[in-house]
């Protein structure tokens, strides 16, 4: 009796092992609900500005090519009260100076007098903005108003250190970077829904990933709690009071959902003749003869090490061939990724490549969304 007893308990134990590993594995393949969505009202805003980068090593504009930076130095000391005849306008050389353009994102519920890091951009013709400082600049809205005030010593990187009797080699010098360089003057209003409902809005538009969103807050929080309204907008019932709603929304964010498998999709670069793919991707069967390129691809699985009958090394998956007017059949069930391999060793172009993908996908052999950037 004991030893059946204590069998019955190792069964048991190697059960919930197995139910233990089977969660982890689960919760491996889990994300959070802040990966996957967003808060309808939580957002950043875009702000931008015209000023002027003072102090520079004689890299700044062309004056006789960017009049506007002479206009803009002109203005400035206007409104500090100094005064010039148009001679000594027309004779300015300002080496030291460059008119540039200020772009920064306004945190969602930043509050006046917090800080947020701007970059500063070359419009005109200067050499670089290294060592330069920032006038105080109003950054604006879209809706033309003034959120915050920009002003600060710009900081342009440099691309490492250099070997002893070398110069560093620099980095792209027309633009730099102010950490903490602009000031917030003017708040945004931000609404957290109507009411007792706030609103998630998926990254992306999905289904599946909707609703298994909406299973997993209601199991979180109990049934009625979320509902789908489409495949990317969820309605969320919250507290009505603000600490309470606060700390709903971080533990909302902080939820497990398993997403739903992602779409078969091939990403090319036509620049630069970058491939990216995700595992759904497959082929089917199909002949290919892209100019004097000839590209054949085998799924037929390899013969067993030691097994009768393989008398030779099994034959790579891909083999290319070079000679004009071959057409050679591609067997479906091949990788992407070494038919992709094989035409990057050979040296073919990113049109190249570009082409076949294209041809493969209206030939109805390549089951993947072809995107290209």
């Amino acid at each position: 009796m004991k030893q059946v007893t204590r069998q019955l308990f190792k069964v048991l134990s190697m059960a919930c092992v197995g139910i233990a590993c089977a969660l982890v594995a689960v919760d491996g393949n889990a994300e959070r609900v802040r990966d996957l969505a967003s808060i309808q009202g939580v957002r950043e805003n875009q702000l931008i500005g015209y000023g002027l980068v003072v102090g520079l090593d004689g890299s700044g504009d062309q004056t006789t090519q960017t009049p506007f930076t002479i206009q803009s130095v002109l203005n400035m000391l206007q409104q500090m009260g100094t005064n010039l005849s148009a001679t000594a306008a027309a004779n300015l050389q300002l080496k030291n100076v460059a008119a540039v353009v200020v772009t920064a994102s306004l945190p969602s519920f930043a509050q006046p007098g917090q800080t947020f890091d701007v970059t500063v951009s070359s419009m005109g013709n200067a050499k670089s903005l290294s060592g330069g400082t920032l006038l105080m600049t109003p950054l604006k809205g879209a809706d033309g108003k003034v959120y915050a005030m920009s002003q600060g010593n710009i900081l342009v990187g440099t691309v490492g250190g250099a070997p002893a009797g070398t110069k560093a080699q620099p980095n792209h010098l027309s633009v730099g970077r102010i950490t903490g360089g602009a000031s917030v003057e003017r708040t945004v209003p931000a609404v957290l829904g109507q009411g007792d409902l706030i609103y998630l809005e998926l990254n992306e538009s999905d289904f599946s990933t909707a609703s298994r969103v909406v299973e997993a807050v209601n199991q979180r929080f109990g049934s009625e709690t979320a509902r789908a309204q489409d495949g990317r907008v969820i309605r969320v019932r919250a507290p009505l009071g603000s600490d309470e709603r606060v700390a709903f929304l971080g533990m909302l964010e902080n939820v497990s959902v398993i997403p739903a498998e992602t779409n078969a999709k091939v990403i090319v670069n036509a620049r630069t003749g970058s491939v990216v793919m995700n595992t759904s991707v497959t082929l089917d069967a199909c002949a290919i003869s892209h100019g004097n390129l000839s590209v054949t691809v085998s799924s037929a699985p390899p013969p067993a090490a030691g097994a009768r009958g393989a008398a030779a090394a099994p034959a790579a998956p891909v083999e290319l061939t070079k000679e004009p007017g071959q057409v050679l059949m591609m067997k479906g069930g091949a990788s992407l990724a070494d038919v992709v391999k094989a035409l990057n060793a050979i040296g073919a172009t990113p049109q190249d490549l570009l082409s076949i993908l294209q041809a493969m996908k209206a030939a109805g052999s390549l089951h993947a969304e072809l995107e290209i950037i």
